[in-house]
């Protein structure tokens, strides 16, 4: 993310803070809202992020502040001239809305990839890999799904890890043997705490973890090696994850980098779809 946005000042202020996982939800919401957090009252910041009240107040105190008008001001004294809270979302329905911050947080996806370092990194972690498994339960199952099915048609291993259960830690076992030095990881809310526990448990075994995580303070932040944040949007019954699966496919497009045969195996894999006829075009 650019370094001068209200995103980028927002995670310098809570960076080397220990914040409990209340506090960490409301530092995710300001985040995602951080054009609006200087301008957003107690009571209303409680009411985005689904606290209560005096949890707020805590956390403007973690932070090293009196209170939280005190935080409100230090947000407001650095906050760009002629910064106004948003009002334009009040013209829209709640389904534009939800289209609406899809879109920001697309945008503050590709902000981040400015600094491509921390991808570039996990694609050559994720390539030399043998096997590679990829971990992704309950809500965030279909994220790995998607990423180990198009991993497969470059990478010669790829275990995809969707379902929890004692058998979990047994198939995590398993890849390590077979030689698997790094784990890619998908983690959205609400949190399993089964994907926690599996991390912790890969990490032990010796396994370099790389997370998709839908904030830089999720639960799993703790038990990643390389956490890569991708924005929710939370405005309709169930969440909405564009970024999380757009970073996917540019963690895919990193690991075919670091794949010498990538482009060879797509080409081939493109030659016998054609002679078994699997597409209509």
């Amino acid at each position: 993310m650019s370094g001068s946005s209200p995103a980028a000042r927002l995670q310098r202020l809570f960076e080397g803070h220990r914040l409990t996982p209340t506090q960490r939800r409301i530092a995710h919401c300001m985040v995602r809202r951080a054009a609006d957090a200087p301008f957003l009252s107690s009571v209303e910041l409680a009411e985005l992020a689904g606290v209560s009240q005096p949890s707020v107040t805590r956390f403007a105190v973690a932070l090293g502040f009196d209170g939280y008008p005190a935080l409100r001001r230090h947000l407001r004294e650095v906050a760009p001239a002629g910064t106004e809270p948003e009002e334009a979302g009040e013209a829209y329905n709640e389904y534009q809305q939800a289209v609406r911050a899809e879109i920001e947080n697309l945008q503050h996806l590709c902000d981040v990839l400015a600094d491509p370092a921390p991808v570039e990194r996990a694609g050559r972690l994720l390539a030399g890999s043998r096997p590679l498994p990829v971990l992704g339960l309950r809500a965030a199952s279909s994220q790995a799904r998607g990423f180990g099915y198009f991993a497969a048609k470059v990478h010669p291993d790829v275990r995809v890890l969707d379902e929890g259960g004692s058998m979990l830690a047994d198939r995590i076992d398993s890849a390590r043997r077979a030689g698997a030095t790094a784990l890619m990881c998908f983690a959205l809310p609400r949190h399993p705490r089964e994907t926690v526990d599996a991390l912790a448990y890969a990490r032990n075994q010796g396994l370099t973890v790389v997370t998709v995580a839908d904030s830089a303070f999720a639960p799993v932040a703790h038990h990643s090696d390389l956490l890569l944040p991708a924005a929710i949007g939370s405005g309709l019954s169930f969440d909405t994850v564009c970024a999380p699966m757009l970073l996917g496919r540019v963690l895919l497009e990193a690991m075919c980098d670091g794949l010498p045969d990538a482009q060879a195996r797509l080409e081939e894999f493109d030659v016998r779809a054609a002679a078994r006829g699997l597409f209509v075009e």
